[in-house]
């Protein structure tokens, strides 16, 4: 029997507030035009008003007006004559990217991670700021990225209010609506923290809270192993476990944010209790890093001949390493971990039906298990069509939310007008 999933963003009965709304109103039909020309003018860089109006649709004296309003909030500026295709050279005008910039920032148990761009995405600095023998309280964490942000912007040369988007990616089922993340085990207090509001106290800017493996699976799509593609399924496997989820080109989130959570996932013959969203779900214990050392060192610690001598000081990556050079021992750890993750894409396969599946993380990524999963679902008739490695490894996250920035940029250049 197939079952019937309905998507999208539904209204709830009862849920409906009257208000009007101004479609035809001079002002509003202005100010969607002014945001489409600039939108348009980021993404095609340089050209002419006959270049905006035959990609826009919009009439000759519209782009004209639009461009003379974006001239006015130096949004944009004239570079002269361009090239002439037969007659008069046309006038060719550009986005004014260095106006501003955009902070993206990656929140993990050990490390503050931070890429810096101008509005553009065009990379202008990468920070990094060790959380080890640091306090991890929010607060605690809010005040590095402040102190980080002051380092970033004074080697840029730039101020405060030049910094209009700050989009923070964390480890956790994240409310992004409010701004609130729910819940991080690895972390200290970390239970549902209005994070959006404490960060709206160190930056004058629009902050965005994301789930990291959403914001990898948009870093894909936005310039790594995902690009055009509208459905596909991203799966991070190395200190967490999660996958980010994108239906037709938008991140599934869920109706209560937790799309994509597959780390709480029931495991047969493993499962015993109900997943909690304080703890660590129970796949997590078996896939990470972690969870694959924990694996190996009960192995070592066996009286067996054959275990004795092993390497001690190692971690889960190296393990992976050991199958790949032959290790028998890694080599059988590592195939009953294919033989879950194989499991895992069979099952959102059958949910989803993607067109594309990318592993990364640590361990998702690692060759090894690429080749032992795809041996695993080489038997399969609903495996996806692809399966492929994360192009961009560990700045995913990072460049996932400066594609979200760049998404809302031109929202928070031209804000809705007051009626």
């Amino acid at each position: 029997m197939q079952a019937g999933i309905l998507l999208g963003e539904g209204v709830k009965a009862g849920n409906v507030k009257r208000r009007s709304i101004p479609i035809g109103r001079p002002s509003v039909l202005r100010h969607a035009n002014a945001q489409s020309i600039l939108k348009l003018l980021r993404q095609a860089g340089p050209c002419s008003r006959a270049d905006l109006v035959r990609a826009s649709g919009l009439s000759a004296p519209t782009v004209t007006n639009v461009v003379k309003d974006l001239l006015t909030e130096n949004l944009i500026e004239p570079l002269g004559e361009g090239e002439s295709s037969g007659g008069r050279p046309p006038d060719m005008i550009r986005f004014k990217a260095e106006r501003g910039c955009l902070l993206a920032v990656e929140i993990t148990a050990h490390l503050l991670t931070f890429l810096l761009t101008d509005l553009d995405g065009r990379e202008l600095e990468t920070y990094e700021y060790s959380l080890d023998k640091q306090r991890t309280t929010p607060e605690a964490i809010c005040g590095y990225i402040g102190d980080c942000l002051r380092i970033m912007l004074r080697r840029q040369k730039r101020t405060r209010d030049q910094l209009l988007l700050l989009v923070v990616g964390v480890p956790a089922i994240t409310n992004v609506q409010e701004g609130v993340v729910l819940s991080i085990s690895t972390l200290e207090r970390w239970r549902s923290v209005p994070l959006r509001t404490m960060l709206k106290k160190i930056v004058d800017c629009q902050v965005i809270v994301e789930n990291d493996t959403n914001l990898a699976a948009q870093g894909e799509r936005y310039r790594g192993a995902a690009r055009n593609e509208q459905d596909f399924v991203f799966i991070s496997i190395g200190a967490n476990v999660g996958a980010g989820i994108v239906l037709g080109g938008r991140i599934h989130h869920g109706s209560q944010w937790s799309a994509g959570e597959i780390g709480y996932l029931r495991l047969p013959y493993i499962s015993r209790k109900q997943p909690t969203i304080h703890e660590f779900g129970e796949l997590e214990s078996v896939l990470t890093t972690s969870g694959i050392l924990k694996s190996w060192n009960e192995i070592r610690e066996t009286p067996s001949e054959s275990h004795r001598g092993r390497r001690k000081g190692i971690d889960g990556a190296d393990v992976l390493a050991m199958a790949q050079s032959g290790d028998a021992i890694a080599g059988k750890i590592v195939q009953h971990r294919a033989n879950i993750v194989a499991d895992i894409i069979v099952n959102l396969s059958l949910i989803l039906n993607p067109g594309l599946i990318l592993l990364g993380g640590e361990i998702g990524s690692h060759p090894v298990l690429i080749f032992a999963v795809e041996e695993q679902l080489k038997g399969s008739e609903f495996a996806v069509t692809r399966i492929a490695v994360s192009a961009l490894g560990s700045r995913a996250v990072l460049w996932g939310a400066i594609s979200i920035a760049l998404e809302e940029i031109a929202s928070v250049l031209l804000p809705v007008p007051e009626i």
